[in-house]
């Protein structure tokens, strides 16, 4: 098990090198935001000495961050000029167009952990496995001032 986890931290680095901090972009309208791995390495970190306390909840933390984790390196969005484009592994998950959206808001502004926005129809909250502040550019570029209480 440890092998696999070392094994597969060291592709995500390889991965991580391999990324630029510049956006990706397909054209020059499309913006697609780069995977961060901070809140999932924090966690599992956290995990190994909260494992002499309580055994049980580091466990459920390191299997949380490892969850992250796959999902960093599998999950990209993408900003269009009409809508916010989910993909996992490069297939099209979930199209958001902006002309839904009712609010948006990326919560605790010193260290960004959540993305919450909502659209007409239902909420949505994501970790934030990406860029923080270039996905707050996007949002103030595309969405521009929905952010409201």
């Amino acid at each position: 098990m440890m092998i696999i986890l070392v094994e597969f931290i060291e592709l995500l680095l390889t991965q991580k090198k391999q990324m630029t901090t510049t956006p990706t972009t397909q054209t020059s309208n499309i913006v697609e935001l780069p995977p961060n791995y901070i809140i999932p390495m924090v966690l599992l970190i956290s995990a190994f000495p909260l494992f002499l306390i309580q055994r049980w909840v580091s466990l459920g933390i390191a299997i949380f961050a490892l969850f992250l984790l796959v999902q960093t390196a599998l999950i990209r969005l993408q900003f269009t000029p009409t809508d916010l484009d989910v993909y996992r592994s490069g297939k099209l998950l979930r199209r958001f167009p902006y002309q839904d959206w009712i609010n948006w808001e990326i919560f605790w502004t010193p260290v960004p952990i959540l993305f919450y926005f909502r659209e007409v129809k239902s909420i949505h909250f994501l970790p934030i496995i990406f860029d923080a502040k270039l996905l707050e550019t996007c949002l103030k570029q595309h969405c521009g001032s929905l952010k409201q209480n």
